[in-house]
C-alpha cells in the first residue's frame, strides 16, 4: 500500500490542505506542485445516468416511512469509515437503514426526510446529503488522505440525484443545518458521532427506537427486487459450495483456511463480501455454533460443516449451510444422525406458509429431533412430551431453528416480538430453516461414539401465495445426492 502525503502532525485538519503546505505541514510541496495539481485535468462529468434498478422500491420504501412519521424531520445516516489499525480502516459497508432507503452504498451519507404539508396533506421532501467530487482548486484532491486521487472517483452530487432519484446536497453542510433544525426530529443512532451531536437536544432515545423498530419491521415482507437479491445471493453462494467441494484435497493438506479462501473468492467475484463470517468447520469444530477460527485440521473420515453466504453488490446476503463428508462418503453413524437432521428440516420447510406461527416450523423441528434423540435412548425412559417439555433436546439441538433473512443475516433483529417471533408469516417473508445436532467432544452423557460430531443442514426459504419456495435448493440435501454430487465435483 502507497503512503500519501499526510501531515506531520496529529492536529492538522483537512478543511484548507494547500494553506496547511504553506505552513509547514505537508514538507517537500512546492508552490509550483501545488499550482500544477490544480489544473489540467480533463472533465469527467457523467450526464444521462439511468436510475439504480431498485430505485423505484427504495422511493415506495421511503413513502412507507413518511406516512409513518407525519411532521417529523428523520435522519438515517449510512455511517463513516472505522478504524482497523493505524491509518488504515475496514471495509465500508452502509447501514442497513440507509442502504434499504436510498440504494446508496458510499461513506458518510445521510438521508433526511424533511416534513411538509400538515393533515391531509402531510409528507415529506427526501435529499440525500454526501460527499461531493473532491475540490482541486484547495489540493483536497490529492492531499486529503480520502481524496480521490487516493480512494477513486466518486459521484458528483448531480450524478447521484440522477442515480438515486433523489436530490443531493453536500453533507458537510448538514451538521450545522440540523443544529439550527426545529421541530420534532428521529434518528438511526449508532452510525454517525458527528450527526448524533448535531442532533442531541432534539432527540430521545425512545422516539429513536420507534424509528429504527419501524425500519426492521418493514424489511419484514421482501418486495420483488428484494427477492430477486436473494435468489442471486443463494445461486452464488450455491457455486461457491462447489468450488470448496472441488479443492477438499487441498484443505486437507492445508487447514479450514483454505475453505474459507475459496469461498471468500466466490463472494468477491460474484458479490461485495461474504455476508457474515464463514463457518468452516471440519471434524468436532462443527459442534461449535459459531466457529470463524478457520484454522483447524481438515482430515478424510470426518464432517466439514460449511456455513456461509454470498452477499450481492446490493447488499442482500444467502445464509446456507452444508455438512459434508470430507472424503465423499457418510460413515454408518454419521449418516444416521444427518439422516435425523434431515428428516427436522423436511417437517421444519413443510410447516413454512402463509398463515402459520413463526415458531411453527421450529417446533416442528424439534420435535422431530426429540423423537431421535429419544429413539436413541439418550434420554433414559422419558417420552417425546416430556422431553419438549422440560427442553432436554436442547443439549444437543442448541439453537432456534431459524430467523428472518434480508440486508442483515439475522434480519430484521429490531422488530417487536409480537411483529417476529410470536408474529404470523405471510407472502413475501424470508427465513433460514437450519435445524442441527452437536455432540461435544466433551459430552459424557452420549456414547462415545457420538462425541464430536456436528451436523446442521440449513436453507433460505420464501413464504410464497400457495406454501414455500427454497431459494438454496440448487445444493442437495439428501445424504445420498449430497454423496453423488460430491462424486461428481471431485471427479
Amino acid at each position: 500500500m502507497s503512503e500519501e502525503l499526510t501531515p506531520e502532525t496529529p492536529e492538522a485538519t483537512e478543511a484548507e490542505p494547500i494553506k496547511q503546505r504553506k505552513n509547514g505541514l505537508y514538507p517537500g510541496i512546492s508552490d509550483e506542485l501545488a499550482e500544477s495539481m490544480k489544473s489540467g485535468w480533463a472533465d469527467t462529468e457523467l450526464h444521462g445516468l439511468e436510475p439504480i434498478a431498485q430505485a423505484e422500491h427504495t422511493a415506495a420504501r421511503r413513502a412507507a416511512l413518511s406516512a409513518r412519521f407525519p411532521g417529523e424531520r428523520l435522519v438515517i445516516p449510512a455511517g463513516n469509515l472505522k478504524t482497523r489499525s493505524n491509518d488504515t480502516e475496514y471495509a465500508f459497508r452502509p447501514s442497513t437503514e440507509y442502504a434499504y432507503l436510498t440504494g446508496d452504498r458510499n461513506q458518510d451519507g445521510v438521508l433526511v426526510l424533511e416534513p411538509t404539508g400538515s393533515g391531509d396533506t402531510a409528507g415529506h421532501d427526501a435529499t440525500v446529503y454526501l460527499l461531493p467530487r473532491s475540490n482541486r482548486e484547495n489540493g483536497e484532491f490529492w492531499l486529503d488522505g480520502q481524496g480521490e486521487l487516493w480512494v477513486g472517483r466518486r459521484h458528483s452530487l448531480a450524478e447521484a440525484e440522477q442515480l438515486l432519484g433523489i436530490p443531493a446536497k453536500d453533507v458537510r453542510e448538514l451538521p450545522a443545518a440540523l443544529a439550527e433544525a426545529t421541530g420534532p426530529v428521529r434518528n438511526v443512532r449508532g452510525h454517525d458521532a458527528g450527526i448524533e451531536s448535531a442532533l442531541t437536544d432534539k432527540v430521545t432515545a425512545e422516539r429513536d427506537e420507534e424509528l429504527r423498530v419501524f425500519l426492521s419491521e418493514a424489511r419484514l415482507v421482501k418486495d420483488a427486487f428484494e427477492v430477486s437479491e436473494l435468489q442471486k445471493a443463494c445461486d452464488a453462494t450455491a457455486r461457491g459450495f462447489e468450488d470448496v467441494v472441488k479443492v477438499l484435497d487441498k484443505a486437507e493438506a492445508t487447514s479450514e483456511r483454505y475453505i474459507e479462501g475459496t469461498f471468500f473468492l466466490r463472494a468477491r467475484v460474484e458479490g461485495n463480501d461474504i455476508g457474515y463470517g464463514s463457518i468452516c468447520a471440519a471434524g468436532p469444530h462443527a459442534t461449535t455454533l459459531h466457529w470463524v477460527r478457520n484454522d483447524g485440521a481438515v482430515r478424510s473420515g470426518e464432517l466439514l460443516l460449511l456455513d456461509a453466504g454470498v452477499e450481492t453488490n446490493e447488499l442482500y446476503t444467502a445464509d446456507v449451510t452444508r455438512t459434508l463428508p470430507i472424503n465423499g462418503t457418510f460413515t454408518p453413524l454419521q449418516r444416521k444422525i444427518y439422516d435425523a437432521v434431515y428428516e427436522a428440516q423436511e417437517a421444519g420447510i413443510a410447516a413454512v406458509k402463509p398463515g402459520a406461527a413463526f415458531r411453527d416450523f421450529h417446533d416442528a423441528a424439534q420435535r422431530v429431533l426429540a423423537e431421535k434423540l429419544v429413539e436413541w435412548g439418550l434420554l433414559g425412559d422419558l417420552t417425546v412430551e416430556k422431553v419438549l417439555e422440560l427442553g432436554l433436546q436442547r443439549r444437543w439441538t442448541l439453537h432456534g431453528t431459524g430467523h428472518m433473512l434480508g440486508m442483515d443475516v439475522h434480519d430484521c433483529a429490531a422488530a417487536r416480538t409480537e411483529s417476529y417471533v410470536n408474529g404470523t408469516l405471510e407472502p413475501g417473508v424470508c427465513l433460514t430453516v437450519e435445524p442441527g445436532l452437536y455432540f461435544q467432544a466433551d459430552d459424557l452423557t452420549v456414547p462415545e461414539e457420538y462425541r464430536g460430531i456436528g451436523v446442521r443442514i440449513e436453507d433460505d426459504i420464501l413464504v410464497t401465495e400457495d406454501g414455500n419456495r427454497n431459494l438454496s435448493d440448487k445444493l442437495p440435501r439428501r445424504a445420498d445426492e449430497v454423496e453423488a454430487w460430491m462424486g461428481r465435483l471431485k471427479g
